[in-house]
C-alpha cells in the first residue's frame, strides 16, 4: 500500500515547530512489543472469569432455569440470572436494563452468567445451564414503505427526523428525473480488540454506601461517559466509579456507549466481594449484543435541468430499530446541506424489530446516506451528459442551504479539482469502453462530508514535574493518535520541545472530556489543551516550579454558532471487473480532503487511509445476514463476515488541501476520523458503472449481484 499526505499549513502567525510535524506514535513501541496493558490484561489478585448466558429465542420469556449441574462443578463461584441479580433503580438506557425480569427481547440477549476460577471451567459450566422458554412470534425484517414504520422526532440524538423546503412535488415534475432505491446491509465494527473488562468492587459490603467503589478496567472510547450512564444503573455516584482505559485496540463506535456486558460483569463482581471478575468477548459474541450499523433502504427522487443543476430532491430512508432502545442513523441529513437544491424533502422512517439495538459505526448516517446520494448524482450525470465532477461543482451552494448560515470553510470544489487533476480524470472513457483482457476498467468519484457534530466544553490540565510537562485529560486513544498529538498541541502553546511533554489520558479522575467519537477529539480536546497551556504559561512562564498545575476549559469560539461547520473531501477510484468471475478489484484510490489544520501528518494519514480502507471493505465485502425466522446473525464471525484483507488494498493515497478553520476551535483543526469513509463505496460503485455499464445500487458489490444485473452476460 502506498500512502502520502501533504501537511496542511496553518495561518501565518500560528506556525509552531511541533504542530504539523511528522511525529511517530509515542505508544507504538509498547503496542508492537505487546507490553501495552489492555483492559483484560490488567494484573489483579485472584481473578475470576465470566462467561455469559445468552437467549436462544428472539422474543418470549424464560420459564425455567436449571443451574444445579453448573453450580456443582468445582471452581464455579456464581451463576447469575434474573432470580439473583441486583436490582436496577435508575434506567439511563434501555439496553442496559438486563436481568430484571424473565422477558427476552432479542436473540443473543444477556440473560445470565457463570463465574469461575478459570475461563475454561466457566465455559464448561455455562454449557451445563439449562434454560427453558415460552417463545412468542418475533417481528423481524423491514422494507421501504413498511406499514408499521414511524418517523422519529430526532435521529442519532442530534438531527431532526424530517426536513423540507420549497415545493418538492412540483419541482420533481420539471427537468430530468432520476428515481431509484438503494440498500445497505447491517455491518459490524470488528475491532482487533474485542470488548473486554476487568471489574473490582471495593468495600462492597460496607455499612456506609458511600464507601463502596467500583473499578473498571474497560476498553472504551471515553471513561467519562461510563460514569454518566453506567454509574446510576449500578446505584453509584460519579465519584464511586473509577474507569481506567489507557489503551484501546480499535472501536469504530462499538465502544462509544456502555454496553450490557458492563452491567453483567459489574453485577457479578458485586456478588463476589474482593474477587475481580474478568471478561473478554469471543469474536462470535461481538456479533450479538455490542451494536452494529443498521441496514437501510433508501429511495431517492431528484430532478435537474439539462445542464445538471438540481431542481428538487426527495431522499427518504427506512431502517430497523430495536424495541428496547431506539437508534436511528442520520442517514438523509447530509443531503440537506450538501448541494444547492431549492426544493428538498428528507424523511427518516424507522421500523421496530425484535433484534439487538444498532449502534454508532464510523460516520453513522453520513456513510449510509452519501452512498445513495452520490450514486444518484452519478446517475444524473449520465442522464444529462455532464461530467460527474463538473456536475457537483455546478451545484455548489454559496451558504448552507439547510440553515442559511455561511460555511466556516468549504473547500469541496478545491478537493474535486485537485483530485481530478491528480487522478488523470480527463482520460476517463465512456462506460464499457476500456478493456484489458478479461477485465473491464473504469473510473468513478464521489464527494465526502462530515459535520461538526457538537462542541461540548472539555477540560484539560497541564502539570510540571521533574523537568517535564504533562497533559492531563480524560481523552481516550482508540488508535487515532491522541497519545501523540495532544503533547504536540501543548508543546506549541507552551513554547517548549515536544519531547518534554507527556500525556496522561484514559482514566477518570482527570479533567473531564468528551468521548472519542463523532470526529471531535482533536479539535474539542485540543481546544481545552490550548486553554490550559495558555493559562499555565501565563501564570508560570518558561521556568515553572516543580508541581505547578493549571486547568482550563475549552469553549466554542465566540461567533462560531453563526457558521455551518463541516469537513469535506472527494474520492476517486479506479476498478477492474472480471468478465469471467464478476470479481471487482480496486486498483487505486485517491482521497482529497479539506480537513482543517493537520496536527500530525502521520496520524492523520492513518485515519484517512483507514477510513478509505473501511469504505472499500464495505463496498466489496461486508454484509451481515439476519435470519428473519430466528433472529440470529447467520455469519456472526470473521469466517463468514468478510472484511478487506491486504490483497484487497493496493494503491491508496490521501492528500489534503491547505485549510485553517478557526471556528472548530483554537487549533484550526477539523475532524477526520470519519471523513475518509464517507463516499468511498459510491466512488467504487460509480467506477464499476464506468467499467461495465452496470449500475449497482445495493452494497456490497459482490460478483453475484454484478452478474444478476449484467444483461446479457459478458463474454470472457
Amino acid at each position: 500500500m502506498t500512502t502520502t499526505l501533504e501537511p496542511t499549513a496553518p495561518a501565518e502567525d500560528t506556525q509552531r515547530p511541533a504542530i504539523g510535524s511528522d511525529r511517530m506514535r509515542v505508544d507504538a513501541p509498547l503496542k508492537v512489543t505487546g507490553t501495552a496493558p489492555y483492559a483484560y490484561e490488567q494484573p489483579v489478585e485472584e481473578p475470576t472469569y465470566l462467561v455469559p448466558l445468552v437467549s436462544t429465542i428472539a422474543r418470549g420469556r424464560i420459564t425455567r432455569i436449571d443451574d444445579s449441574a453448573a453450580r456443582a462443578l468445582p471452581g464455579v463461584h456464581l451463576v447469575l440470572t434474573h432470580d439473583n441479580a441486583p436490582r436496577i433503580r435508575v434506567r439511563t438506557d434501555g439496553a442496559l436494563t438486563i436481568l430484571q425480569s424473565p422477558e427476552v427481547h432479542h436473540r443473543g440477549e444477556l440473560v445470565g452468567a457463570v463465574v469461575a476460577d478459570s475461563p475454561h471451567v466457566a465455559r464448561e459450566a455455562a454449557g451445563l445451564v439449562r434454560i427453558e422458554y415460552a417463545e412468542e412470534p418475533a417481528e423481524l425484517g423491514f422494507a421501504i414503505d413498511h406499514p408499521e414504520s414511524f418517523e422519529p422526532r430526532r435521529v442519532n440524538a442530534f438531527k431532526h427526523g424530517s426536513y423540507e423546503r420549497g415545493d418538492v412535488d412540483e419541482g420533481l415534475r420539471d427537468g430530468v428525473l432520476v428515481e431509484a432505491d438503494y440498500t445497505t446491509p447491517m455491518e459490524f465494527h470488528s475491532p482487533i480488540e474485542p470488548h473486554a473488562v476487568t471489574a473490582i468492587w471495593h468495600d462492597a459490603s460496607a455499612v456506609n454506601p458511600r464507601a463502596i467503589r467500583l473499578t473498571l478496567f474497560d476498553t472504551n472510547q471515553g471513561p467519562g461517559l461510563l460514569g454518566t450512564l453506567l454509574g446510576p444503573v449500578l446505584g453509584l455516584l460519579p465519584g464511586q466509579l473509577e474507569v481506567i482505559s489507557p489503551y484501546v485496540g480499535g472501536s469504530f463506535g462499538t465502544k462509544g456507549w456502555p454496553q450490557p456486558h458492563l452491567v453483567l460483569v459489574s453485577m457479578a463482581a458485586r456478588l463476589l466481594p474482593g474477587r475481580p471478575v474478568k471478561f473478554a468477548m469471543t469474536r462470535q459474541q461481538m456479533f450479538r449484543s455490542t451494536g452494529h450499523r443498521p441496514a437501510s433502504a433508501q429511495r431517492i427522487r431528484l430532478s435537474a435541468d439539462a445542464e445538471g443543476r438540481l431542481i428538487a430532491v426527495d431522499h427518504q430512508s427506512w431502517a430497523p430499530t430495536a424495541r428496547t432502545k431506539t437508534f436511528v442513523e442520520q442517514t438523509v441529513s447530509a443531503t440537506r446541506m450538501m448541494y444547492d437544491v431549492p426544493h428538498l424533502r428528507t424523511i427518516h422512517h424507522a421500523v421496530r424489530q425484535d433484534a439487538a439495538p444498532g449502534m454508532f459505526m464510523r460516520a453513522p448516517g453520513e456513510f449510509t446516506g452519501m452512498f445513495a446520494l452520490e450514486t444518484a448524482l452519478d446517475e444524473l450525470a449520465v442522464a444529462t451528459g455532464v461530467d460527474p465532477v463538473e456536475l457537483r461543482i455546478r451545484n455548489e451552494p454559496e451558504w448552507d442551504p439547510e440553515t442559511g448560515k455561511p460555511f466556516s470553510t468549504r473547500n469541496l470544489v478545491a478537493c474535486l479539482r485537485k483530485g481530478a487533476d491528480r487522478f488523470d480524470w480527463a482520460d476517463r472513457t465512456p462506460p464499457g469502453q476500456h478493456r484489458d483482457g478479461e477485465w473491464q476498467v473504469g473510473l468513478g468519484m464521489a464527494s465526502a462530508t462530515y459535520p461538526n457534530q457538537h462542541f461540548v466544553p472539555n477540560r484539560a490540565g497541564i502539570r510540571y514535574s521533574g523537568g517535564r510537562w504533562s497533559v492531563e485529560i480524560q481523552a481516550s486513544d482508540i488508535g487515532t493518535g491522541a497519545w501523540t498529538i495532544l503533547p504536540q498541541i501543548a508543546a506549541d502553546t507552551l513554547g517548549v520541545p515536544v519531547e518534554l511533554v507527556d500525556a496522561d489520558i484514559g482514566r477518570t479522575g482527570l479533567p473531564w472530556a468528551i468521548m472519542a467519537g463523532g470526529s471531535v477529539g482533536t479539535y474539542d480536546w485540543g481546544d481545552a489543551v490550548v486553554a490550559a497551556a495558555t493559562k499555565f504559561h501565563r501564570k508560570h512562564g518558561d521556568s515553572p516550579e516543580d508541581g505547578a498545575y493549571e486547568t482550563a476549559t475549552g469553549r466554542l469560539p465566540r461567533g462560531a454558532r453563526g457558521y455551518s461547520r463541516h469537513s469535506f473531501g472527494a474520492h476517486f477510484a479506479e476498478v477492474r471487473v472480471s468478465t469471467v468471475t464478476g470479481e471487482v478489484r480496486v486498483d487505486r484510490m485517491l482521497g482529497v480532503f479539506a480537513a482543517g489544520r493537520i496536527i500530525n501528518p502521520r496520524t492523520a494519514r492513518s485515519q484517512l487511509i483507514g477510513g478509505m480502507t473501511m469504505g472499500l471493505s464495505a463496498a466489496l465485502h461486508e454484509e451481515g445476514h439476519l435470519d428473519e425466522r430466528f433472529g440470529h446473525v447467520v455469519n456472526g464471525d470473521l469466517a463468514g463476515y468478510h472484511v478487506a484483507a491486504h490483497a484487497d488494498v493496493v494503491g491508496l493515497e490521501a492528500i489534503t488541501v491547505d485549510e485553517h478553520d478557526p471556528w472548530f476551535g483554537r487549533t484550526g483543526a477539523k475532524g477526520i476520523g470519519e471523513l475518509g469513509i464517507v463516499g468511498a463505496p459510491a466512488a467504487i460503485g460509480n467506477a464499476i458503472f464506468n467499467a461495465t455499464g452496470v449500475r449497482l445500487r445495493d452494497l456490497p458489490f459482490t460478483p453475484d449481484r454484478l452478474f444478476a444485473a449484467w444483461e446479457p452476460p459478458p463474454s470472457g
